[in-house]
């Protein structure tokens, strides 16, 4: 079953973290000195939240698969949808290792879709801090990797 992803970025990552926790009615399931994130099932959401960035708001948003097959099932649609793809197989981003998809929506809005295969250390790779850069799906998104 396919979950829906938002990644917010924010300039208070305490009082985010406090207000986002009462409003979702869960405390995150991970949490770092850059980031955190739920996983809620009801509506079933994957809801990140990070620092770092220039600016707050909307960081991506995108589709969390459970299985390989359904990340080809989505990645399908994207192509159905004639959206440009930019495949990121073995990604570490996130605090996590998984393969991915990335596209811009018509208002210049990334989507990911991925799977998560595991955990990494770091926010960007499993050797040290992401660096920040711009790229096709966002400012300083993982697909820049």
């Amino acid at each position: 079953m396919k979950r829906f992803h938002v990644h917010v970025s924010v300039q208070d990552l305490e009082g985010s973290k406090a207000f986002y926790s009462r409003l979702l009615g869960a405390e995150p399931v991970v949490v770092k000195h850059d980031y955190a994130k739920w996983m809620i099932e009801d509506p079933r959401i994957n809801f990140a939240i990070s620092t770092g960035r220039d600016r707050g708001g909307i960081e991506h948003l995108g589709l969390q698969a459970d299985s390989a097959a359904e990340l080809a099932e989505i990645r399908g649609r994207l192509e159905a949808a004639g959206a440009a793809i930019a495949d990121e197989p073995g990604a570490n981003c996130c605090y996590a290792h998984s393969d991915k998809h990335w596209t811009v929506d018509p208002q210049g809005i990334p989507w990911e879709s991925f799977h998560t295969l595991g955990a990494v250390e770091y926010y960007g790779d499993d050797h040290g801090p992401a660096p920040k850069q711009a790229s096709a799906c966002g400012e300083g998104a993982c697909c820049s990797r």
